[in-house]
């Protein structure tokens, strides 16, 4: 078990944050507006726990993908701004990350104050998880909270690297949160235990998959990767997304299943499409018969309508639900069907839902299902790691409670 910012005694201290302020943003007049703050939001309670603690409070994150310089569309100054309309408290920018600059600013800092460093990847020392970068980090602070879980899965120097050169390294409350539910939660779950992957590709769920198969009761297929199963099975599948390099590893995975005696669900109908964008014409197909499939020169774009019958009753009958991975594209009005019901479904099932990350949180949140999930993950890849069972570098490199 990790030490957390609750065990902590701050008062008066510095205390060096990371945090994930990798939020979407779009330029209106000539200025960067977030079009989403969420990330933001959940940091606060660690934020206003250090600030009530009596701590100094120093915050570094990263934003966009600058590749180790300065990129003034990736500055944090207007995160800064948006924090401080959060927590009703002026919060200072550094432009600069280490150096003269930060520590100027810190001097200065009393109690319950709080400091945004700027974007830590205008370093390439960031990424390259450079020891001197690391420790020029931690002269800023007397004690390192990780509170980025986005950020997690990546050895980085803000994420893992600073954590070897302050006296104590501790999990925030969003940190502590995500494991709780990702790992604790879902070691022994109630049952039944009901798996929903969706997402484009087998190969990139293909570690999660065996993971969850130790665990789950049943496992329902959706999205693109759908295709590849089929053609494991000898289904045909139109123009529709297929890696036929992992036809193998397919059949490996219903053969484990079935091994495992894990019922594993495939769709058993689809919304096909002459192309995939809005206004495409589409129809309806059942396909899981080796004579139908998807109708040549057309694509799988969402489930069909008795799939999505199958995929709401072992929703209803669930104690425990894991949503990774929407079931079509969703992102296309005509396509979003499938996982707007799924949504629907587990908001209405009473089940614990976690819903792990990525496309699958966008789904939940634009269909205003939000609220009715118990647990939304903010990290995509950290969240696909830690259910792969792989610890992650920014959790290990923390202090052991």
């Amino acid at each position: 078990m990790k030490l957390s910012v609750r065990d902590l005694d701050v008062s008066g201290k510095c205390v060096l944050v990371r945090v994930d302020f990798n939020v979407p943003t779009e330029e209106k007049d000539g200025h960067i507006a977030i079009t989403d703050d969420t990330r933001i939001r959940e940091s606060l309670p660690t934020i206003e726990l250090l600030r009530q603690k009596g701590a100094k409070v120093i915050l570094m994150a990263h934003f966009g993908r600058p590749k180790g310089k300065p990129v003034p569309k990736y500055s944090l100054r207007p995160v800064a701004d948006h924090l401080h309309s959060l927590i009703h408290h002026p919060v200072a920018f550094s432009h600069e990350v280490i150096g003269p600059v930060p520590q100027e600013i810190i001097s200065h800092m009393k109690p319950g104050d709080v400091c945004l460093l700027e974007n830590v990847r205008f370093h390439a020392e960031e990424e390259a998880n450079a020891d001197s970068f690391a420790q020029e980090l931690a002269k800023l602070g007397d004690i390192y909270v990780n509170d980025a879980f986005g950020a997690a899965h990546r050895a980085h120097a803000s994420t893992a690297g600073v954590a070897k050169y302050v006296p104590q390294a501790a999990m925030g409350l969003l940190m502590e949160k995500e494991l709780k539910y990702l790992v604790d939660e879902l070691a022994h779950p109630d049952r039944p235990f009901v798996v929903i992957l969706g997402g484009s590709k087998v190969s990139s769920k293909i570690t999660v998959i065996k993971s969850l198969m130790e665990k789950a009761d049943t496992i329902l297929i959706g999205g693109a990767m759908t295709y590849t199963f089929y053609l494991a099975q000898g289904i045909k599948t139109g123009k529709s997304l297929v890696e036929p390099d992992n036809v193998d590893l397919a059949k490996e995975i219903l053969a484990l299943a079935k091994q495992k005696g894990v019922k594993f669900v495939l769709p058993v109908d689809a919304l096909e499409a002459d192309a995939v964008k809005p206004g495409a014409q589409t129809r309806e197909t059942p396909v899981l018969t080796t004579e139908k499939g998807i109708s040549e020169g057309w694509i799988g774009v969402d489930v069909g309508p008795a799939t999505i019958k199958l995929f709401e009753h072992e929703i209803a009958s669930a104690k425990t639900i894991l949503w990774n991975g929407p079931v079509g594209v969703f992102e296309i009005p005509e396509f979003s069907t499938g996982t707007r019901a799924i949504a629907e479904a587990i908001a209405k099932s009473g089940a614990k839902s976690i819903v792990g990350g990525g496309d699958s949180v966008t789904a939940v949140k634009q269909f205003g299902f939000a609220d009715k999930m118990t647990f939304i993950s903010t990290g995509g890849g950290a969240s696909l790691e830690l259910l792969e069972g792989r610890e992650l570098p920014g959790v290990a490199a923390l202090t052991n409670k």
